[in-house]
């Protein structure tokens, strides 16, 4: 009896491991050996687009914090002050103004920053103020993409982005464009720094440091 249970289960597994083979031969059959290659370009390349993301996401020296542009809308109110509380534009100079605490200088700081200043300054009249700073509009995130893209121009755009996607807001490059010699353009202070960016690297996942988070008024020069 004991036997016969052991035939049994050996032809089962026989006949399962059978039609394990005849379905593989099946699925041969139909997917092509091009389609294979295909989904596995696909996914590698979904692969490489995932990593630049996440290098770009978090470069080196950024935290994440939103820093303020000309032009952009701000709402800033002081707890217990009804009256003081009021939307403020960034003038084209950086500056804001707002009351018993004169001109500060708010682009380049985060909002927090801003609250700090403010607080500072109002302390002499208001010795336990509390200070809120919110960006209600982003109007000063721009950045610039020109030469060899099929639509160069002026971009507003409402969150930081990198040079990947400013590449794909103008349109992508041009069959003539230097895909090796992009540069980013950064104006700090009275000086200019140039950066390089390589796409034929970042396209390939290789050297992916490069694909920069940008800044406001980057411009993007495709030779």
């Amino acid at each position: 009896m004991k036997r016969d249970q052991f035939h049994r289960k050996d032809n089962e597994k026989d006949y399962n491991m059978g039609d394990f083979t005849r379905f593989k031969l099946k699925m041969r059959k139909r997917i092509p050996l091009r389609a294979l290659t295909d989904i596995c370009a696909t996914s590698f390349l979904w692969l490489i687009v995932s990593s630049s993301t996440i290098m770009a996401a978090e470069p080196d020296g950024f935290t994440g914090n939103y820093h303020i542009s000309p032009e952009d809308v701000l709402q800033i109110s002081v707890w217990r002050e009804d009256d003081m509380s009021r939307e403020v534009v960034v003038r084209p100079d950086g500056g804001i103004s707002f009351p018993l605490a004169g001109d500060l200088k708010a682009a380049g700081k985060t909002p927090q920053q801003l609250e700090t200043n403010i607080t500072e300054r109002l302390v002499k009249y208001i010795p336990d103020a509390v200070v809120t700073v919110s960006v209600t509009q982003v109007q000063g995130l721009r950045i610039y993409v020109t030469g060899k893209v099929r639509s160069p121009g002026q971009f507003r755009v409402g969150r930081y982005i990198d040079v990947l996607q400013a590449l794909t807001l103008a349109g992508g490059l041009t069959p003539f464009a230097n895909q090796s010699d992009i540069h980013i353009m950064r104006r700090n202070n009275n000086r200019i720094e140039v950066i390089p960016f390589n796409y034929g690297q970042v396209e390939k996942g290789k050297s992916l440091e490069q694909n920069i988070i940008l800044q406001t008024d980057d411009v993007v020069v495709v030779p």
